[in-house]
């Protein structure tokens, strides 16, 4: 890794992970059950963990189907010889005893993995949260079951992101090109969507359930050291941001939101939204990602990113210097100002610890507020 950020809040941060093993038929793979894996991360003080040992960053089936599903240039040997495959986290680490903190759920993009945004959720919760990191099997490139299953992604998705792909593929691309108004494009990209991508569709509503079940079991085994009572933040990046923005549409436990460069899509006919929200973007996906900004009774913001590109806005901004497919904004920048943003939105509607966020322009990233229009 070229370089690992450090959190720089309060807290240390320790993890674990479980996996719901459920009754769910799973779609992807007939007469067998749905398995969702969940990497836990959670505030601990700095002084316990002193002498600890760190967790490992990524895995080497983590490694390999990242290489397989997106030809991501990882090598997990030579990272593990220069004792560079680490994680500014550490499993198991005792927690503080009777403190509760809020709850933000994150989402890995289509064949991404669990921890692909490990920086900005070690960053929350060493500024005071949980967050819950869902894997989702078949659609991540590697998904890890506490079982010693290693799940890989589905080939057939990755043909049938557009179907036919050609047709689909190049009405995406017009869609860049196509002016008009935040209403006028979000309805050019349902239109796209319902023609060209029914099973990618049908993906966000399996990943709703199960971060539903990811929730409902630490409703159950965790409520000793997660707060609910404000709601749950939700998070993620590509179809993970498509995910999160469907939950604040479909479950009232969501109270607020984050989509990380991610096309909305999923089933949103006729749907308002009625909690504040933040639509980020890179240039190049922003006309197809303004459907957060319309139908509203809350405030929504979208944040726009000079010099991204959508892998940038994950971990593999740190890990690769392929600019071509994380954009030519500075590492470091991007890290601070999307966590800041997170943070903004999350401090004022899960902690409450402020009247309102303070999303504001920067060199990196141009914020503009919506104003309800319902």
């Amino acid at each position: 890794m070229n370089y690992r950020p450090s959190p720089t809040g309060e807290y240390a941060v320790g993890t674990f992970t479980y996996t719901v093993y459920n009754d769910r038929d799973e779609i992807r793979a007939p007469g067998t059950k749905r398995s969702v894996p969940v990497r836990v991360y959670y505030p601990v003080s700095k002084e316990a963990v002193k002498g600890m040992e760190k967790a490992r960053y990524m895995s080497r089936n983590v490694a390999l189907g990242l290489r397989k599903a997106i030809h991501a240039p990882i090598n997990y040997d030579k990272r593990e010889a220069a004792g560079d495959n680490v994680s500014e986290c550490y499993p198991d680490a005792p927690r503080f005893a009777g403190e509760k903190y809020p709850l933000v759920v994150f989402h890995h993009g289509l064949f991404s993995y669990r921890e692909s945004n490990s920086f900005l959720c070690l960053e929350l919760v060493s500024r005071g949260y949980v967050v819950l990191a869902v894997g989702h099997p078949y659609d991540a490139c590697c998904a890890e079951l506490d079982d010693g299953t290693c799940v890989f992604f589905d080939r057939e998705l990755s043909k049938k992101q557009y179907d036919p792909f050609l047709g689909g593929m190049l009405k995406a691309i017009k869609l860049t090109h196509t002016k008009g108004t935040n209403r006028e494009l979000a309805q050019w990209f349902d239109a796209l969507q319902k023609q060209y991508c029914r099973l990618i569709i049908s993906r966000v509503a399996e990943w709703e359930k199960d971060t539903l079940a990811a929730v409902r079991y630490a409703k159950e085994n965790y409520c000793d050291r997660i707060d609910f009572s404000c709601g749950i933040g939700v998070t993620g990046h590509s179809l993970g941001g498509a995910t999160a923005y469907a939950l604040c549409l479909d479950e009232p436990d969501f109270v607020c939101g984050v989509n990380l460069d991610g096309a909305p899509f999923g089933d949103t006919t006729g749907k308002v939204l009625e909690k504040p929200f933040l639509q980020i973007s890179c240039k190049a996906n922003v006309k197809a990602e303004t459907r957060a900004l319309i139908d509203h009774t809350k405030p929504v913001w979208g944040a726009v990113f000079d010099k991204m590109r959508h892998l940038g806005f994950t971990d593999m901004k740190h890990m690769m210097g392929l600019k071509l497919l994380t954009g030519k904004l500075d590492a470091d920048v991007m890290h601070e100002n999307v966590c800041k943003l997170h943070l903004e939105l999350f401090d004022t509607y899960l902690k409450r610890s402020k009247d309102c966020p303070t999303l504001t322009d920067s060199a990196a990233v141009t914020v503009t507020e919506y104003a309800p229009d319902v």
